[in-house]
């Protein structure tokens, strides 16, 4: 992969372009990095793996370290070229100093410096520079090796020799800054997350990971020589393909980079990823509409060609060919518009012809190479066909007249009088009796309860024609308003505050895990909008007179013991939200004043799939592993 012919091309102080100085980072920090939690912390360390990244794509770098060291100090070393340290034609500083204090410098502002980058707004190292405590450069070039230290984005000292060396790259040490960040407690499950990813999607790099702040080390090298393929492969790894080997294919287009790689499965939903130059495009964009324009035609016309559609049968649909589909889009190009600053929705509107291209022609010489698979994919979305042609008729009875009507609203809702959904929460609530303890106790102007009974339908071993003949599911649907699947609406929703509330034991976590699937599967929008939560019931209530207290966990419980002694209280161990009349579960669970309720969160799609299909899929092995690997550290691990 790396160049060594070319090692300094076209990558010096000429290509380091300066749009503005650096100003206000510290002050506005969000404005950067996303905000100042756990979510901005990791971004610090996304924007320096990015460059490395960068230099690989460009064919420059084969290894990039990534260590967590005591203290929470990150270092990154990689083998590309190293950042230029000549002096800049214009300023009077080097070119390593502008990069790492300039706002809006460095190559990937020049064509010449990098053709592809994922880093748009160029903001990269010298935000991580001004939002640590101290940060330490180091580059290899031209037989030398620098160094240079800033302090809060202040260089502490001009960029000085420190050696000698034969090699090339760049190392960045820095330790975030406390006084900006809430927490800078690196977690290595988040960064792991990411790296693995960036390797997936860059075939052949190395990714070295190192966590070094326990006595027992912990250690991952991510390398995927199959790419892509390695990726659609782990997705699928606890579903059952219906094909062994991932279609896959790359194309050229004049700057454009294109490669897919898909594999069906047995299950009923469609997994689609989409990448444009490393970042996830979580919102799709014009290379998801190119994908899936381009396989509902192609697939159409394979079915018409092979006489599985006959001359007077309609098309399948879009949903009926995404059935079971697991894929991944993989594209890169010089001159990437994304919508928003978060980055996350590909905006240009060439790449939405550069893909369907890319699909018609590619996919369609591949189903006539492989006429048998092409006959396994055609089979599974004319099953999805007759299913959705079943499910029509049980999907008109979740739908409502008027979101102002309660005419078509389940008889066991005991609706709000609010109709503003800004100021609307329904409680989702596990059985009669809780149920009734809640609509007693509610505030009946702005909370709704749905009780239901007994478990929910496991989603993720049904077709939606099943889920829709499902009655507790379809007082669900009705009762938010917004429709399922492709029908979902979420201006329609009826409710800001989606709240799930089910004993704490093993049956309420059930409950509450197959209400999260539904969620995840069919109205995901919720999940991803933050209108879904988890309520905190109190586990405990002690007595000690007349005083009484709610303990929430046994941690909790041990420190109010320790505080008020343990003569002459009296305890209750709560089993079921049922045990509590309904003043003690208003107070307690329900008083927006008083309560604890957790918000999900799904900020990692890939993983959420992965752990969704783990616990409610058919596989057991997974399932009792995971259970195993994770049983200790597990509190909310639905959320």
């Amino acid at each position: 992969m790396k160049n060594d012919e070319f090692i300094h091309s076209e990558y010096d102080a000429e290509q380091i372009q300066v749009l503005e100085g650096l100003e206000a980072v510290r002050k506005r920090p969000g404005m950067y990095v996303g905000n100042t939690d756990l979510r901005g912390l990791h971004h610090l360390v996304y924007e320096v793996v990015d460059n490395s990244i960068d230099e690989a794509m460009a064919g420059y770098c084969d290894t990039i370290e990534v260590n967590i060291e005591p203290g929470n100090i990150i270092t990154i070393t990689d083998d590309g070229r190293g950042i230029p340290v000549s002096p800049h034609p214009k300023l009077e500083k080097t070119a390593v100093e502008i990069v790492m204090t300039v706002l809006h410098a460095g190559g990937k502002f020049d064509s010449d410096g990098y053709k592809v980058s994922g880093g748009l707004h160029g903001v990269g190292v010298s935000v991580v520079n001004a939002l640590s405590e101290w940060l330490e450069v180091e580059v290899k070039r031209n037989n030398k090796v620098y160094h240079q230290r800033y302090e809060s984005g202040i260089p502490t000292k001009e960029l000085t020799v420190i050696g000698d060396s034969n090699r090339s790259g760049t190392k960045i040490r820095f330790k975030p800054d406390q006084t900006i960040f809430e927490n800078i407690e690196f977690k290595y499950k988040t960064l792991i997350k990411r790296l693995r990813e960036l390797a997936y999607l860059n075939k052949g790099i190395e990714i070295k990971v190192k966590d070094l702040r326990l006595e027992e080390v912990k250690e991952d090298t991510f390398q995927y020589e199959g790419g892509i393929v390695s990726f659609v492969k782990n997705l699928n790894k606890n579903k059952d393909p219906i094909y062994d080997e991932p279609i896959y294919f790359e194309t050229e287009d004049g700057d454009n980079h294109v490669e897919v790689a898909i594999q069906y499965n047995e299950t009923y939903v469609d997994n689609i990823f989409t990448f444009a130059n490393n970042i996830n495009t979580h919102e799709g964009g014009t290379h998801l509409s190119g994908f899936k324009s381009a396989l509902t035609r192609t697939v159409n016309d394979y079915a018409r060609k092979q006489n599985h559609l006959k001359e007077d049968d309609p098309n399948l649909s879009g949903d009926d060919i995404r059935e079971g589909i697991v894929a991944i889009i993989n594209i890169k190009l010089t001159d990437p518009q994304f919508e928003g600053q978060t980055k996350t929705k590909l905006g240009n509107s060439e790449i939405r012809g550069v893909v369907d291209s890319a699909i018609s022609e590619n996919l369609r010489q591949y189903l006539e190479q492989n006429p048998k698979i092409g006959s396994i994919i055609i089979q599974k979305a004319l099953r999805a066909a007759q299913a959705r042609k079943a499910a029509k008729k049980a999907r008109e009875l979740t739908r409502r007249k008027s979101a102002l009507t309660s005419t078509s609203l389940p008889g066991k809702l005991a609706d709000c009088s609010s109709r503003d959904p800004e100021e609307s929460e329904i409680y989702i609530v596990e059985g009669d009796s809780a149920g009734g303890s809640a609509k007693q106790g509610r505030d009946r102007k702005f909370q709704a309860i749905l009780p239901l009974r007994g478990k929910i339908l496991n989603v993720e071993k049904a077709r939606l024609n099943r889920i829709l003949n499902n009655n507790e599911i379809r007082s669900l649907i009705t009762a938010l308003g917004t429709g399922i699947a492709d029908e979902f609406d979420i201006s329609k929703i009826r409710y800001k505050k989606v709240i799930i509330m089910t004993d704490a034991d093993v049956d309420g976590a059930h409950i509450r895990t197959l209400l999260l699937t539904f969620f995840y599967r069919y109205m995901r929008p919720l999940l991803e909008a933050g209108n879904i939560y988890i309520a905190q019931p109190p586990l405990y209530k002690i007595s000690r007179g007349r005083a009484e207290y709610y303990v929430y966990n046994d941690r909790k419980l041990e420190e109010l013991l320790n505080d008020i002694g343990k003569k002459g209280i009296s305890m209750q161990r709560y089993k079921g939200l049922g045990e509590m009349n309904p003043n003690q579960l208003w107070k307690t669970t329900m008083d927006p004043e008083n309560r604890t309720v957790l918000q999900v969160q799904i900020e990692d799609a890939v993983m959420a799939d992965d752990i969704f299909t783990t616990l409610m899929g058919d596989k057991v092995a997974p399932r009792r592993e995971f259970i195993q690997t994770h049983a200790k550290e597990a509190r909310n691990i639905d959320i």
